[in-house]
């Protein structure tokens, strides 16, 4: 349980989870070196210092209070010199105490003073850092002490926690250097599978350390595979579209050319039909081993992309209308042969299935989404994702009266356009035209 409450604060990217890794350990040792260590080594050291200095101020006490007045002065001043003191009896204020909150060894001092020596009025350690001073009520009157601070406490304590902090932060900027130099590698090949994902082949070598190394040679055998497997794919279904238009075109031929009586015109135009369907359903199936092909990307406009769409559907009948568009270009790296056959694809269902078909494009900070609508009956929401399989017809969902009913392979042929470009497609209804709504949406590369 407490891990899962973690995962939510934890870092997403594996640099950061890195640097987190390479900070928590040194941040760690850092504050155990200063506060367990320093803090009481300097405390220790202080509290012998401070002994040494209450015996020298004891000793002052005893003056006042064991010689004459009027002898007082030239005794101290003797001390003073002798000790490094600075001293004075008799005056009027009281030393205040007095110390910065960060100054932990201050706190010694003036403990020290207070339990072993009688009348401490008051430390102050604040006004001068380098100097001590105290007032003590004797019967002599009031005695006021000056004294370094390196008499009391170790000098400059802070050293060691300014040395310790700047040797950690010089240490965690190489280690992140480092750190960057091992995860290029691993960006890089995140960013060459994606690219391949979207159809994109970009060149690679490995790099890194051992295991980095073993992932990059295994992708790009990986990648070899598909891209040989794909290769294989069109070109059998290529040399199989063309022996079977081969026949086809024969019996085509010897149809035209057949002297029927008017009783057979029928049967030999019914004949003719069945050929036009079925080389409707070669080239449906070459469209759908093409989509799978590589094609090379390139910086094309989707705003001229969309009204080419536009004006061949209306090229090919019905009534087309244009939705929201941008003003101005929107370029994207993608391959427009396949978004353009899976426009198509789409234009063709809704003149198909309706009578009026509308064509938008939508412009997000991370994808762009074309949007295709119709006035037909539309999909429903249980079987839309069945309905983007490959040779799936929707026959209780889609008109099959309206024109030919295809092999199920328009949607698929979209979505496995859009999935290429690092995208996908959705299918909805639409608000305006009431029917099918048919969102291709795609990535913008970063």
């Amino acid at each position: 349980m407490v891990f899962n409450w973690l995962k939510k604060y934890m870092p997403r990217g594996i640099y950061a989870r890195g640097a987190l890794i390479l900070l928590v350990p040194v941040v760690v040792i850092q504050l155990v070196v200063i506060v367990a260590f320093s803090q009481r080594y300097f405390e220790d050291i202080t509290r012998q210092l401070s002994r040494g200095v209450v015996a020298e101020i004891g000793l002052y006490v005893e003056t006042v209070e064991g010689i004459p007045a009027d002898q007082v002065p030239v005794a101290l001043q003797h001390l003073d010199t002798r000790l490094d003191f600075k001293t004075s009896v008799g005056s009027d204020t009281a030393v205040q105490d007095r110390r910065r909150w960060y100054d932990f060894s201050s706190r010694v001092i003036a403990s020290e003073l207070r339990s072993r020596i009688d009348g401490v009025e008051g430390v102050d350690v604040a006004s001068d850092t380098r100097i001590v001073r105290t007032s003590i009520l004797t019967d002599g009157g009031r005695l006021t002490i000056e004294l370094p601070r390196s008499r009391a406490s170790a000098s400059n304590p802070h050293q060691l926690m300014v040395w310790t902090a700047f040797t950690g932060l010089v240490m965690t900027l190489i280690a992140f250097i480092f750190l960057r130099n091992q995860l290029r590698p691993i960006r890089q090949l995140a960013r060459v599978a994606e690219s391949f994902g979207r159809g994109e082949s970009k060149p690679y070598r490995p790099a890194g350390a051992a295991e980095v190394r073993a992932a990059g040679a295994a992708f790009l055998n990986m990648r070899s595979r598909i891209e040989r497997q794909i290769e294989q794919r069109t070109l059998m279904l290529s040399g199989v579209s063309h022996d079977l238009r081969t026949p086809l075109t024969r019996i085509r031929l010897g149809l035209s050319m057949l002297d029927v009586p008017e009783e057979d015109a029928e049967e030999i135009a019914a004949m003719q039909a069945d050929l036009d369907e079925m080389e409707q359903l070669i080239n449906t199936f070459l469209d759908f081993a093409r989509s799978e092909a590589m094609e090379t990307p390139e910086q094309v406009d989707l705003v001229e992309l969309v009204l080419s769409a536009k004006e061949r559907a209306e090229r090919a009948g019905g009534e087309v209308k244009l939705g929201a568009m941008p003003e101005a270009p929107v370029m994207l790296n993608l391959r427009p042969a396949a978004l353009s056959r899976a426009l198509d694809n789409l234009m063709s269902n809704a003149r198909r299935y309706g009578t009026t078909a509308q064509l938008s494009l939508t412009e997000f900070d991370r994808a762009v989404v074309i949007s295709v609508e119709d006035n037909g009956p539309g999909i429903a929401p249980d079987v839309r994702e069945r309905a983007l399989q490959p040779f799936v017809r929707l026959d209780t969902a889609r008109n099959q009266n309206r024109g030919s009913s295809g092999v199920g392979l328009g949607l698929a042929i979209a979505h496995d356009v859009a999935r290429r470009h690092g995208g996908t497609l959705r299918l909805g209804e639409s608000e305006d035209l009431g029917g099918l709504k048919a969102d291709i949406v795609l990535a913008r590369q970063a």
